[in-house]
């Protein structure tokens, strides 16, 4: 959503004078670029679209693929510039980069690739998960790097003796353009715990997981394998020569620029919604759906459920994770529009979708004696090592298109209620829940039966469906643009929130009780999906 508001004229100035910032974030589905003028507002964009691919039972995307995707995305993002100005965007004033959280990336010592990139959505870090979490006394989830770290050496892989370095798709990416080897702070809590106090990796746990790895018979020093670790405005690197060329190719786009610490997707979510300060909590529903909640201390004894993470700035906040979001929601759609194309009337995705969305709004509240998994790949919240999305339905139930559409939103948001449940368990306070994210594109509906699911009030902002790349480009901006001591939530009410506009919706009570006698017959259906697993 290029800001409407923003004068030409001015913008054009900006751009000129080189005080424009710039964010990029590698998503799940798009690699995304925003460019921001002063006060925070996007002037113009680039997309690139790309999926992920399932081979050998890892899910991967080839890093040519990134390094293309990000190249196509920054000459999409300077030929709008272009034509909306008709000037060529050769600096900006600072930059980031965000991408996709956790996953294991390994390097040798000359930068080269040991094995494909193993994103989030992998699930085959069970054993050595469970392992780290009984020895750390705290959840170490599946899809953490120093969880693919441990499995490798449980499983003897050859590549971990040239192995130098491990990071995450924003690291690697952020390495090609400055040549640093660091990693934000929330960045580097989905790759091993870290201390909310020293804003670093946990000493304790570094030091044991040595040992371990030691006794597997791979003495390494994790501490020196991974990334340093920063805080947003902390200063990480500039744009160098061949970074200039990686990110622009034609030489247009100089060096020079400084970074900010490279964030995972979760970091730029909470950046995006304003949502780094204590009590605060968002919702960000993609390829995976997950809420982040901010702390006011941090919280010990917490079940497999919940992650132990920590804000951009470095505070202490916990992740509910569910690997599984909205992509069973899009392949409906795909279907639809593809039936609509057949018989002669294509329909664009956003006419799809308001009309999948406007019909869920009459669908049963209860799901109707419907039933659906959403489960392309495993779901450790649920304690599935793989998925297998299913739609089912009682003889009497109600098959109509709006309850059909609306159980798969509830789909889409069971497992996410699953773990909401455990921090509530856990005497969580949230004031409110900030959602963003391309299911809150379409106006009211998703944003409606998410405050049912959670029974919480959710509110939607004028930006909820820009996402990282706008929150990224908001670290970015702290960079440069923060007043002397001030925080990363101060700097945001004053500049990009201080005139924000919000839509908040109150939990509907019969929504509320319809979607818990959906979550009853959810929880039982579970046996089904595990069984499905199992024989198919």
């Amino acid at each position: 959503m290029i800001n409407s508001v923003v004068e030409p004229a001015a913008a054009l100035e900006t751009i000129i004078d080189g005080r424009t910032v710039l964010g990029i974030e590698l998503g799940s589905t798009r690699i995304k670029g925003v460019l921001l003028d002063e006060r925070q507002r996007p002037i113009a964009s680039g997309t690139h679209s790309w999926e992920n691919e399932f081979r050998d039972g890892v899910w991967t995307y080839p890093l040519s693929a990134a390094d293309d995707g990000v190249r196509q995305c920054m000459a999409a993002l300077l030929d709008d510039v272009r034509r909306r100005y008709d000037v060529d965007l050769t600096t900006v004033a600072s930059l980031g980069i965000s991408g996709m959280m956790h996953g294991y990336l390994a390097f040798d010592e000359d930068g080269e690739l040991l094995v494909p990139f193993r994103t989030w959505r992998t699930t085959t870090t069970q054993v050595a998960a469970d392992r780290l979490t009984a020895e750390f006394g705290a959840n170490l989830p599946l899809r953490w790097s120093i969880a693919h770290l441990y499995q490798a050496m449980l499983d003897r892989e050859d590549h971990l003796e040239r192995l130098a370095r491990i990071t995450t798709l924003a690291g690697y990416i952020h390495g090609r353009l400055t040549g640093e080897f660091v990693i934000g702070i929330c960045e580097a809590s989905g790759m091993c715990p870290v201390d909310t106090t020293t804003r670093d990796w946990d000493a304790t746990v570094v030091a044991r997981f040595d040992e371990l790895a030691a006794v597997e018979g791979f003495p390494l020093s994790l501490g020196s394998v991974l990334p340093r670790v920063l805080c947003a405005g902390d200063p990480a690197g500039e744009l160098s020569e061949q970074g200039a060329l990686f990110l622009d190719p034609t030489g247009q786009f100089r060096p020079g620029a400084p970074l900010c610490p490279p964030e995972g997707d979760a970091g730029t979510g909470m950046v995006a919604t304003n949502t780094v300060a204590p009590r605060t909590a968002n919702v960000s529903a993609g390829t995976s759906i997950f809420t982040m909640a901010v702390l006011t201390e941090p919280l010990h004894g917490l079940g497999p459920e919940i992650d132990q993470m920590a804000t951009p700035g470095g505070d202490p906040c916990v992740m509910v994770h569910c690997n599984n979001g909205a992509s069973e929601l899009h392949a409906w759609a795909r279907l639809f529009s593809e039936f609509a194309a057949a018989t002669g009337h294509p329909l664009t995705d956003a006419t799809v979708f308001g009309a999948l969305f406007g019909a869920a709004r009459d669908g049963a509240v209860d799901g109707g004696g419907l039933l659906a998994y959403n489960y392309l790949s495993g779901e450790p919240l649920t304690g599935l090592d793989a998925g297998r999305p299913l739609v089912l339905r009682t003889p009497d139930g109600r098959f109509d298109l709006g309850t059909f559409v609306r159980t798969q939103l509830y789909s889409a948001l069971a497992t996410l209620r699953l773990g909401m449940d455990v921090l509530s368990e856990h005497g969580v306070e949230i004031d409110g829940i900030l959602a963003h994210g391309g299911m809150f594109a379409t106006p009211g509906v998703a944003q409606e039966i998410l405050a049912a699911a959670l029974d919480i009030p959710v509110a939607v902002g004028e930006t909820a469906a820009e996402g990282g790349a706008w929150g990224v480009a908001l670290l970015a901006s702290y960079l440069v643009r923060a007043r002397d001591g001030e925080t990363l939530a101060e700097f945001l009410a004053r500049t990009a929130f201080a005139d924000a506009s919000f839509v908040t919706v109150e939990p509907d009570p019969m929504q509320v009780q319809g979607f818990a006698t959906f979550l009853q017959r959810y929880r039982t259906g579970l046996a089904i999906e595990r069984a499905a697993v199992e024989h198919s």
